[in-house]
Formats: structure tokens, sequence, C-alpha cells
């Protein structure tokens, strides 16, 4: 602490204030690094909210007295308490996701609301939990539901139909036709007469993807189809890694499929099924007599011979019957949609080996007919091969160009993750760490070394200036230069000494690079 002192009374009024400077940016420097590496690391809480549910989410965090930091659109908290922190925002229906549901109808009073504002308020609810379901799904980001439901007209002759649209926005990509569709006909099963030809539905980024009117069947045969190439390619390349290596093998995979639509009636009668449905008889007798003779004008007069001729006879007997049959039939009506197959094409390039030569060298090689008719095989029965349908899988061996920036399979390991994680404090700490090392080594250190190199050279200045000329003149005669700051032409040993010293109170600095060269002659010398 003494020496401390002495340094201090040492220097001059500048020296003093450019150290009591650095000393206390030094002493920030340090207190700012110790709270950054104290201060607890902050994890993602949320992350795309829309500002008003943003806004929600921090005030019930400011009751909760949880330190919070905003991030863009991103809220983060302190890492041991993000977990219990979800918990109880998700206790209190926080965060809210898209709009409000079925809750709305409970803010309701049947005194006060009409039947317009019930109605309204009804369709508001059933689009804020359609919204909802939709946002459960995988990679939604928002969702709105919009549902126009006309109001009834007793005496319009129209009917009007209820219509809907459906605005998506995805976290990642674009929405694909097969999810539009399942949100489409998700819509119309919710709502009464709705069809799904009368829902619409939209990608925020991408646009229309359904258009109402129709179901779009080509699209989703396209789509079946590349789901279909997709998993045949990925099981192919799996059996031939397994034997060929990985990346050895690359394999093209194409389903051709009927883009048309048709319905086929047919109708087969077997006439050897006959069955019968209907008998029906009927029996016909018919008896008459007579007398057969000339027929004269006395026969006719009622006192006249009628009599006259022989008696006739006549009887009919008539039996009819009807019988109605029935054949069997097999009608059959098959509706073919877009979407089936009409060929499967496979193409599978495999690299050739290494075999060593006559030399040892290892030379490339293509493999075997018997080997490439294996693979073949396994490529058939993988696929479902149908030669009637026109098929076609090819298997060939070449060699493959090597790739001229071949890639490594990394993992990130654990250090690395927690750099990614905490990039920004460790930037922070690394700056202040910096700043306090400057501190020291460029301003503190040089001037207490200096301090520390003139303490001795003080405490020694008195000693050798009352030793009077002779000291000097003997320093001289050792061959170091006088100081230039010393006066000339001085008589006395008193006078020489108060001289000198009123000297050193006028110079200290120049006084103490001379007392330094006067000590160290020789260095001067072997320089």
């Amino acid at each position: 602490m003494d020496r401390i002192l002495q340094t201090w009374r040492v220097l001059d009024l500048r020296r003093r204030v450019i150290l009591a400077g650095a000393a206390l940016l030094t002493i920030i420097a340090v207190l700012s690094l110790a709270q950054v590496a104290t201060r607890p690391g902050m994890a993602l809480l949320y992350s795309g909210l829309d500002p008003a549910t943003a806004g929600e989410v921090l005030g019930a965090l400011e009751q909760m007295n949880v330190t919070s930091e905003v991030r863009g659109d991103a809220i983060y908290v302190e890492e041991d308490a993000r977990d219990r922190v979800r918990l109880s925002l998700a206790r209190d229906g926080l965060p809210r996701q898209g709009q409000a549901g079925y809750e709305l109808l409970d803010q309701i009073s049947g005194f006060s609301a009409t039947t317009d504002m019930f109605n309204a308020a009804y369709w508001r609810a059933k689009e804020g939990e359609l919204a909802r379901t939709i946002l459960a799904s995988p990679g939604v980001r928002a969702a709105r539901v919009h549902i126009a439901a006309p109001s009834r007209r007793p005496f319009s002759n129209t009917e009007a139909k209820v219509t809907a649209s459906i605005t998506v926005t995805m976290a990642g990509g674009t929405l694909t036709p097969a999810q539009a569709t399942a949100f489409r006909y998700l819509v119309a099963l919710a709502v009464a007469e709705l069809s799904p030809e009368q829902v619409a539905v939209l990608d925020s980024r991408r646009g229309m993807i359904l258009a109402p009117g129709s179901e779009n069947p080509l699209a989703d045969a396209a789509t079946e189809a590349q789901s279909r190439e997709t998993k045949l390619k990925a099981e192919i390349e799996q059996l031939l890694d397994a034997r060929v290596g990985r990346d050895k093998a690359r394999v093209s995979v194409t389903v051709e499929t009927d883009r048309e639509a048709e319905t086929v009636s047919e109708k087969i009668i077997q006439p050897e099924s006959r069955v019968t449905i209907n008998s029906d008889s009927e029996e016909i007798t018919d008896s008459s007599s007579g007398t057969a003779g000339n027929v004269t004008v006395a026969s006719n007069l009622p006192a006249g011979d009628a009599k006259n001729g022989a008696d006739r006879k006549s009887a009919r007997n008539e039996t009819r019957e009807r019988v109605n049959y029935d054949y069997s039939e097999i009608r059959r009506e098959r509706t073919r949609q877009p979407g089936a197959i009409r060929r499967i094409s496979v193409a599978v390039l495999v690299d050739g080996i290494s075999a060593p030569d006559s030399e040892g060298k290892l030379q490339w090689q293509p493999r075997g007919a018997d080997e490439l008719s294996a693979l073949r095989q396994l490529v058939i029965a993988a696929i479902g091969y149908d030669e009637a349908r026109g098929d076609i899988v090819t298997v060939e061996s070449m060699a493959f160009q090597p790739d001229a920036t071949p890639g490594e399979l990394v993992e990130i390991s654990p250090i690395r993750r927690f750099i990614e994680r905490n990039a920004m404090t460790l930037i922070q700490i690394i700056v202040l760490a910096a700043v306090a090392v400057v501190l020291a080594l460029s301003v503190v250190r040089p001037l207490l070394s200096r301090s520390a190199a003139s303490g001795p050279a003080a405490a020694f200045m008195p000693a050798a200036l009352e030793a009077g000329p002779a000291t000097t003149d003997d320093r001289m005669l050792a061959g170091s230069p006088a100081p230039a700051a010393l006066p000339q032409g001085v008589d006395g040993p008193a006078k020489d000494g108060e001289t000198l010293r009123t000297a050193v109170a006028q110079n200290p600095e120049q006084t103490v690079e001379t007392l330094r060269e006067w000590l160290s002659p020789g260095e001067e010398e072997a320089a």
C-alpha cells in the first residue's frame, strides 16, 4: 500500500487522471464481464405470434415477474423457468391461437341479443373453431376461415348456397394439394348444406390451390403419382445399398398414370338360368244343336212347318296356358377416376467394383451379368412388375464420375451446439475480456512500470545531489553525459546542492532519465 501511495505521489496531474480513468474502465469491464458470465441463459418461449397475442403474453409475464426479452417476433425467458412459464400461460389460455371460438357465445345475453346478432356471433365462433383445428395441423403457421351463409328469404324463388374460403400460411414451404383437400372436406363437413365444391383453399404465398366448383382430380392424381414414385425410389435404394454400398447406386422411377375419367356400364343376361315367375291356365268348352234343312217361307210362318230338316249338334273344347319366365342378369357399373397406373419405368445405375490387375493396382471393373440380373429381379419384385402393362426395368453398371467437392456426414457436437445457442453471450464475454486486457496492458501497466522505475531514482537523488560536484564530476569522467537541464557555472557545494534540488523539482522527468543513464552506463556502451 505504501508503494502504491508513493507511486501516486510521484505522478503528475495528467498521469493521475489517466491512471484513475483506466482503473475505472477496467473495473467496469470486469463487473460487466462478471454480470454476463453469471446471467442465466435465455431460451425461446414463443415465436411467430401476431402483435396482439404477443402483447397478451408479455403482459402475463410482467404479472408473473418473469424476466423476458423480445427479439423480433420471438419472446425469450430464462432457460430454467421456460417450461414452468409455458404451463402457467397454457392454464390461462395463452397464447391465443387464431380467432375466438365458441367462447363468443358465452358473452351473448339472451335479453339484449337479437336474432341477427346471435347468427353473426355463431358464424364467427364456427370460423374460429375451424381455424383452430387447421392450426393444429403440422407446419401450419396461421389460418383463417370465412363462411358466407346467406339469410333465408321466404318469398324468393332462388335458393342461395353456402360458400366458404380458407386461407393458410405455412411455416415453411407451401401448402400441398393433399393438405388443401383435407382442409376443404374439414370445413365442408362441419357446416350444414355446404358442399366441398363450394370451398376455396388459398395459400398466402402460392395463391389458389383449390378453386371453387371443381374437385381437381388431376391434381390429386399427380400428387398420388409423385408420392408413389418417391416411395418406390426409397425402397429400391434401400435394397441396392445393402448390396452395392451407400451412394453406389442411382435410381430413377417414373409412374405414368391415366389422366382421363370414364364410367362403364355393363349388363349380362344368362338364358340358361330361366326362372318361372307366373303361370296362367285357361280352358274353354262350347256346345250347340240345331236342324239342318231347306229354309222356306212356310217355315218362317207361325203355323208353318219348320221341321222339315235333320237335327244338327256341335261342341268345342279349348285349353290355354300362359307361363312367364325371367332370366337372371348381371349389371356392372365401373367409374374410373384419373390416377390409374398405366406404366412404371425404372432406371438403375450401379457403380462398378475395384479389383487388382496383374500388377496389383486397383482398376475399375463393371459388375457381372449375373449380379446385374439378380439386382434386376429385386427391382422387379419391389415395384410389382407387370409385363402386360408395359413396365420397363433397366439396370446398368457404369463408372461414376468423382465428385469435385465430396461432402462428409458431420454430426453437430455438444460443444458446437452450445456455441450456436449462446453465441451472443460468448461474443459479449470475449469483447469485455479483450477491453479489460487492453486497458490493463496498454495504460495501467506502463504507468505503474514508470512509477516503479522512478521511485528508487527519486529516493537515491537527494543523496547523490548532496554529494556535491565531485560526484557529478566523477560521473562525467566515467563517460556519462551531464544533464542538460542542470545549470552550469555554480560555485560552492551549498549553492550547488540547492540549485540541483530546484532543477529536480522543476524537471523531474528529465532528472529521472539522466539518473537512469548514469546508473547504467554499461548498457549504453554495449548498445
